[in-house]
């Protein structure tokens, strides 16, 4: 089983795009990726809208997706994002196989 999170963040004056990039230059996209269970964790610029960045995330299983959810990470995911004060628009799947 997989669950894959699909995480669109939204700001103005090009912050979600600074936000990603905060976050690959500083070693936090990394640790996410070295995290155990993590499958993906990449960022993607949608064509039609400059204002939003999309997160696919992918963990193997609901425990690893926990674990990280509780790990120090988080929080310093948390204050990027009130940083350059973007929405957040979540889905989220799941691939029994």
């Amino acid at each position: 089983m997989s669950i894959t999170v699909n995480l669109y963040y939204k700001g103005k004056d090009g912050n979600a795009l600074k936000f990603a990039r905060e976050m690959l230059e500083s070693g936090i996209v990394d640790k996410v990726r070295s995290e155990e269970g993590n499958e993906r964790y990449e960022y993607f610029l949608p064509m039609d809208d400059p204002e939003t960045v999309l997160l696919i995330d992918r963990w193997r299983d609901q425990e690893a997706l926990d674990l990280h959810h509780k790990s120090p990470i988080m929080a310093r995911i948390a204050e990027l994002r009130e940083k350059y004060r973007l929405r957040l628009r979540v889905e989220r799947y799941i691939d029994k196989k």
